[in-house]
C-alpha cells in the first residue's frame, strides 16, 4: 500500500470515526442545525410586538407574514423530499441551511411588508423546506435499531431552538433592536453549514442504483390508508403548533402585561420543557414496546393527542399566569410524546427507498393546512380575542387523535404487511 492511499485512509478515519462514533456525531451536528431551523422560525414571533410598532402592521398583516412562511414550506417539502431520496442528503442539508440562514440575516433589513414576505416567508421557508426529509431519512438510516430515540433526540432541538431563542431573541431586541436578533441567528446558520459540509459523510440514497419515478412514489403512498391518517393527524397537531407559536408571546403580554423578554421566555420555556421530557419518555416507551407491536408508536401518538387537548383549552381560558404556565408544561409533556413517533410511525409503512419522499409529502400537507392557523387566529383576535381563539384549538388535537386511532383499528395492519411483502421481493 503507497503513502497516498495510507494517508486517504487515514483521512477518512479520522473524519468519520466509527461507525458507532459516526452517527451520533452526525446526530449531534444535525440537532445543531435544527437548533438553528427553529430559532430563525421563531424570532419572528419573539420580536412580532416591536415590529408591528416600529413598521406600523396591522394583526392580520402580521399573520399572513407568519403564514406565507409555513405556506412556502409546505409548497416546496415534497420537492425536497423526492430530491433526498435521490441526491447526497450531506449537500442538501448544508446549502439549505446556509441558504435559509442568509435569508434570516437579510431579514434584518427589511422595512416594508413585502420584503418580509419575500425574505422571512418565502426565502426562510423555502430554505427550511429542504432540511427535514433528508434529515430525519439520514437518521433513521443511521440508527435502526433505536429510530424513535434517535429521532426523539432531534426532535428536541426544536424545543432548546425555541426556547433560547424567545430568551435572547427577546433580550437582543430590547436593548439592541430588533434588527440585530436576526443578524446573529443568521451568521451562526452560516458558519454550521460549513462545519457540516466538512464533517459529514457523503451519502449515496437507496434511490441512485434502485429508481423510483415521482409520480409512482406518491401514488404507493396514496394507497396506504395509514399513511394518509397518520397525515391528517400531522396536521392537525401543525394547526395547533403553528398557531401557538406564533401568537403565544403575545397574548402573555396582552394579557398578564409581561415585557417582551418575559413573554418571549415564559410563552416557550415551560411548554417545551414539558416537550422535552415528553419526546424523551415517548421515544423509549415507543422503541421498547414498538418490539412486542410496531402498531404501538402509534397508539403512543394518538393517546398523547387525546391526553393533550384538554390543556390546550386551559391555556386560553386560565385566569393566571401560573394558571397558563401549568397547563403550558403539561400539554408539553403529550406533544413531545406525539413529536417522538411523527416519522418513527411513518416509517413503519414505508420502504426505506421512498423515505425522504414520504416525510415531505406529509410535511407538506400538514403545514399548509396549518399555515391557516396564525392568519385566522389573527382575523378573529379583534372580534373572538386571542385567549378565546387559542382555547379552541383543542379541537383540532381531539381530531388528529381519532384519526390516528382508525389507522391502528382499521389499516395499519394490512399496510404493514404490504410493506414487508414489497421488502422480501427486493431480497
Amino acid at each position: 500500500m503507497n503513502v497516498t492511499n495510507t494517508y486517504s485512509m487515514t483521512s477518512k478515519k479520522i473524519i468519520a470515526g466509527s461507525p458507532k462514533q459516526y452517527k451520533w456525531e452526525l446526530l449531534l451536528l444535525l440537532w445543531i442545525a435544527f437548533f438553528l431551523n427553529q430559532a430563525d422560525r421563531q424570532i419572528f414571533s419573539v420580536v412580532l410586538p416591536l415590529i408591528k410598532t416600529d413598521l406600523s402592521l396591522t394583526d392580520a398583516q402580521a399573520g399572513l407574514i407568519a403564514s406565507s412562511l409555513v405556506w412556502t414550506y409546505g409548497l416546496l417539502v415534497p420537492v425536497a423530499g423526492f430530491i433526498g431520496d435521490k441526491w447526497s442528503r450531506k449537500l442538501i442539508i448544508a446549502c439549505c441551511l446556509c441558504f435559509w440562514s442568509f435569508a434570516t440575516l437579510f431579514t434584518g433589513l427589511s422595512s416594508t411588508l413585502l420584503q418580509f414576505i419575500l425574505l422571512r416567508g418565502i426565502a426562510t421557508g423555502g430554505g427550511e423546506a429542504f432540511y427535514a426529509p433528508a434529515a430525519n431519512a439520514l437518521i433513521s438510516e443511521e440508527h435502526k435499531n433505536r429510530r424513535s430515540l434517535a429521532l426523539a433526540i432531534h426532535q428536541s432541538a426544536v424545543y432548546f431552538g425555541i426556547i433560547l431563542s424567545g430568551l435572547i431573541a427577546g433580550y437582543i431586541a430590547e436593548q439592541y433592536g430588533w434588527r440585530n436578533a436576526f443578524y446573529l441567528f443568521g451568521g451562526l446558520g452560516v458558519i454550521v453549514a460549513i462545519i457540516i459540509f466538512f464533517r459529514l459523510k457523503k451519502d449515496v440514497p437507496q434511490q441512485v442504483h434502485q429508481r423510483v419515478p415521482v409520480l409512482q412514489t406518491a401514488a404507493s403512498l396514496a394507497r396506504k390508508p395509514t399513511v394518509l391518517l397518520l397525515t391528517l393527524a400531522f396536521a392537525c397537531m401543525i394547526f395547533v403548533n403553528v398557531g401557538y407559536l406564533t401568537w403565544m408571546p403575545s397574548l402573555l403580554v396582552e394579557k398578564f402585561g409581561l415585557t417582551l423578554t418575559d413573554a418571549g421566555f415564559s410563552s416557550m420555556f415551560y411548554h417545551h420543557l414539558g416537550a422535552f421530557a415528553g419526546v424523551m419518555i415517548g421515544g423509549v416507551i415507543a422503541d421498547r414496546t414498538a418490539r412486542k407491536n410496531r402498531r404501538n408508536r402509534l397508539l403512543l401518538q394518538a393517546f398523547a393527542l387525546l391526553a393533550g387537548a384538554p390543556f390546550i383549552y386551559w391555556i386560553g381560558m386560565s385566569s393566571t399566569a401560573t394558571g397558563t404556565y401549568t397547563a403550558l408544561f403539561l400539554f408539553g409533556i403529550f406533544r413531545g410524546m406525539y413529536d417522538s413517533n411523527i416519522f418513527a410511525s411513518l416509517f413503519e409503512v414505508v420502504a426505506p427507498a421512498v423515505r425522504s419522499s414520504a416525510a415531505g409529502l406529509m410535511l407538506m400537507c400538514a403545514f399548509l393546512a396549518g399555515a391557516f392557523s396564525p392568519y385566522l387566529l389573527g382575523v378573529l383576535k379583534p372580534t373572538l380575542g386571542l385567549a378565546a381563539g387559542m382555547s379552541w384549538l383543542w379541537v383540532s388535537y381531539l381530531l388528529g387523535s381519532v384519526f390516528i386511532f382508525i389507522a391502528v383499528l382499521l389499516f395499519f395492519k394490512r399496510d404493514r404487511q404490504r410493506l414487508d411483502l414489497d421488502l422480501n421481493n427486493l431480497v
